[in-house]
């Protein structure tokens, strides 16, 4: 994403943080409309390149993307999407993809709201690592010749009762409209974007065999001085690990034995 659109970007979450900072704003209805929206200028590229057009006024494009809602949304909804199409977007696309994450957003502040964030994050990553492991699930979820009704059903029948209802919605989207992008990339966007609503970073940390709560405990304190953020540690097991620990944050892959590598860290603290 370009200057203008990351600009237009910053603009928008801060207009949808001001909206769910009002506790009387409802949320989950917010994100179900900045989500139809979504679906509408991802399918209608005529009316997302007038919207995003630079040599249109910012106001006669708020003007018509509030006849193209009407009363399909409610005034929260419309007001949001009138001041993102009054900014610049460097590519008509990105204003899709920014309603998108703001949709998720809506959501992940419900679960923050109901205090079933840090259930959610977990809840994502254990899905995403159900999916790796299973090649017949994933073929039936991406799977683009299958209705989307089908896979739908399928989702309800794995989460259904057994997810936070806001993982639930989450992965129905990402499942039902993947625009492009992999389960795996959206899913680990989806934790990203979960982490970041505390301000935290996700260190995926895979293991031989279970961390103790002390073990825990001690990386996610290692790591959250090493990178200046509050840690969320998503923890797999993989017996492959011989001994040791691999663990994840970014793009930075960190590899050794649990011993070795908080000892290192330590004296780089202390250093």
């Amino acid at each position: 994403m370009n200057g203008a659109s990351r600009e237009a970007q910053a603009a928008a979450r801060e207009r949808l943080d001001a909206l769910t900072d009002n506790t009387s704003v409802d949320v989950a209805k917010l994100a179900d409309e900045l989500a139809a929206v979504t679906a509408l200028l991802d399918r209608e590229v005529s009316l997302r390149r007038v919207l995003t057009d630079p040599a249109q006024p910012g106001e006669a494009k708020a003007e018509l993307i509030t006849r193209v809602l009407g009363s399909q949304v409610g005034g929260e909804t419309i007001d949001l999407v009138s001041g993102m199409v009054r900014s610049r977007w460097s590519a008509s696309r990105d204003l899709v993809d920014v309603l998108e994450e703001l949709a998720d957003s809506a959501d992940l502040t419900a679960a923050q709201r109901a205090g079933s964030l840090d259930d959610v994050e977990d809840e994502l990553f254990r899905f995403g690592r159900i999916v790796a492991d299973n090649k017949e699930l994933r073929s039936a979820l991406t799977d683009r010749t299958a209705l989307t009704s089908a896979k739908t059903t399928l989702l309800h029948t794995l989460l259904g009762g057994r997810a936070n209802p806001v993982t639930e919605r989450l992965v129905d989207r990402l499942v039902s409209a993947p625009r492009g992008r992999s389960l795996e990339a959206g899913l680990e966007a989806l934790s990203k974007l979960a982490a970041e609503r505390r301000n935290r970073m996700v260190a995926v940390v895979v293991t031989a065999v279970p961390l103790s709560d002390t073990q825990k405990q001690r990386l996610g304190d290692v790591l959250g001085r090493l990178y200046g953020r509050d840690m969320h540690l998503n923890l797999d097991v993989d017996p492959a690990v011989i001994g040791g620990i691999e663990v994840r944050v970014g793009d930075e892959v960190i590899s050794g034995s649990i011993a070795e590598r908080l000892d290192d860290a330590a004296r780089r603290l202390a250093g």
